[in-house]
């Protein structure tokens, strides 16, 4: 920013004036879009590689999930993770006093970035929403936000977790769940059974008992829910990762949802009723998966039928508008409020169940300008773009091998629940998988570039080219981070020798990537 503009502000404080910042035009080497964790590492090595680099977010803090929740590091084996992804582990464990450290407070992990990004003098521009690119000769030549900002780059990086950098760049992508036959799969599209996270007891669906045409409960979808095998347009499902604490000294209380209907949660009070029916008497932690981090606070995450995940409510998100996802992030929030709200004082819940959820409340140090909630709503899976190159089943299993790797994933093939649907009368969920890889597997270059003939000058390290199921076990924040700091290295390594993402010397760039501590082969 301009000295000038800082005295204007200043001026207009002063005098009660509103402030309108003039429309800014900010050239860079390599534009990352999306101030994620991998968005950030991706900013910090184009700046170790000489080159000029800005961070442009559409919201107001850095980190995305890692510091939005998410501080139980979702790893698979941790030998797997090199490069600057390892060092942020080590930094958050000097943090603590320890090595390093994998379960972390969303604010320890938002310090280290803002230190990362401070060390590295990287510009980072916050609440910048795109509207428009231009592109020219298959090159994006800048891209404009709704405040008139436009931001011009040799290079770009899509780094956010929805894809809209890549698809204003007319890039090709799906959305939902490919139909098993597609890339001759198993574990995805539409799912015959699915055996975890999923009502263990019959619950009836319907308003009242026994009778369809009263029509289905709140939270439960129309339909048969479709062909076991085929595709569909459906992404598995959201929910906020809660950082919450027992700790009567740091705990704020959780309120209800505006216009909070206990009636809303029909579905989860018979859910208790049948499950004490059957002599069970249901503990908290059978609705709700609570890991520990440092100084008593968790990161809570969906567990069993009736949870966290707000199944079914986040099909429109992808493709969706700013104000749209707004609306859907909102509604999140308030369908978990009322959740744990049902949970801690309707008569239909036991009185031990109440008293277990009534311990429990927000951190009074933790994401202080929302009051506590979480800033970010966790995306599992929104646009992923379809290259020349699709990561699969086959390749988490080890039966398909890429020779141009630019790091490791280790995770389960992991998918939440896709929609909750009525099945021979009772209520079932449907889309959860849960399978572990055979080992750590490469996760080809040619994935986080567009196909040839498509964009020459864009990386997509989030939203990178994999099957619903491979994606599902690639989603990880340090793998996010490991692609993208392999994507920038890809992006400077092009502009020094003037050639497009496609035309890139694979060899110049392992080369680079294995100086940098990027771990591209197993190695037991």
């Amino acid at each position: 920013m301009q000295p000038w503009i800082k005295k204007f502000i200043i001026a207009c404080l002063l005098f009660g004036t509103v402030v309108t910042l003039p429309a800014e035009t900010i050239t860079s080497d390599v534009c990352v879009f999306g101030g994620t964790s991998a968005g950030i590492i991706a900013a910090v090595q184009a700046q170790r590689m000489g080159k000029t680099a800005v961070i442009v977010e559409p919201g107001k803090h850095p980190g995305g999930m890692t510091t939005g929740g998410l501080g139980a590091t979702d790893i698979g084996n941790k030998a797997a993770i090199g490069g600057i992804a390892r060092e942020f582990y080590r930094r958050l464990g000097k943090f603590y006093g320890k090595d390093e450290q994998w379960l972390f407070e969303p604010h320890a992990a938002e310090q280290i970035f803002r230190e990362m990004i401070a060390e590295a003098k990287i510009p980072c521009h916050f609440q910048q929403r795109l509207v428009a690119v231009k592109l020219r000769s298959g090159r994006l030549q800048e891209i404009t936000m709704e405040n008139g900002n436009v931001f011009r780059a040799k290079m770009f990086i899509d780094a956010t977790y929805e894809g809209d950098l890549m698809a204003k760049a007319k890039v090709s992508y799906t959305v939902g769940r490919e139909a098993n036959a597609k890339y001759r799969e198993t574990l995805n599209g539409i799912r015959a059974e699915t055996p975890k996270h999923q009502f263990t007891v019959p619950v009836d669906p319907y308003v009242k008992r026994g009778e369809p045409k009263s029509g289905l409960l709140p939270f439960i979808q129309p339909g048969d829910g479709g062909k076991p095998g085929e595709g569909d347009r459906r992404v598995q499902t959201y929910n906020y990762r809660l950082c919450f604490t027992t700790n009567a000294a740091n705990r704020l209380p959780v309120t209800p949802p505006p216009n909070y209907n206990p009636a809303q949660y029909e579905l989860l009070a018979r859910h208790l009723e049948a499950l004490v029916a059957t002599g069970r008497q249901p503990k908290l932690d059978e609705f709700w998966n609570p890991i520990w981090l440092p100084n008593g606070k968790t990161d809570i995450n969906n567990n069993g039928g009736f949870s966290t995940d707000f199944i079914g409510a986040n099909y429109d998100y992808p493709e969706a508008s700013y104000a749209t996802r707004e609306r859907i992030a909102k509604a999140h929030e308030n369908y978990t409020r009322g959740f744990i709200t049902f949970l801690a004082t309707s008569s239909r819940v036991s009185a031990n169940l109440r008293a277990e959820m009534q311990r429990w409340g927000l951190c009074r140090d933790e994401f202080q300008e929302t009051g506590g909630w979480p800033y970010a709503l966790y995306v599992r899976e929104a646009r992923r773009m379809a290259a020349d190159v699709v990561m699969t089943e086959h390749h988490c299993r080890g039966k398909q091998l890429t020779g141009d790797s630019i790091g490791l994933a280790a995770y389960n093939m992991d998918s939440h629940n896709c929609q909750r649907i009525v099945k021979r009368g009772r209520v079932e969920n449907e889309g959860d998988v849960q399978v572990p890889p055979m080992k750590p597997y490469p996760i080809s270059y040619r994935a986080i570039i567009p196909r040839r003939g498509e964009c020459e000058n864009l990386l997509v390290p989030v939203c990178l080219s994999a099957s619903h199921i491979a994606y599902g076990s690639i989603r990880m924040e340090p793998v996010f981070m490991i692609l993208g700091q392999s994507a920038a290295t890809a992006a400077s390594l092009a502009i020094d020798a003037k050639t497009s993402v496609q035309k890139l010397d694979y060899a110049k760039l392992q080369m680079q990537l294995l100086a940098d501590k990027q771990i591209l082969a197993w190695k037991p």
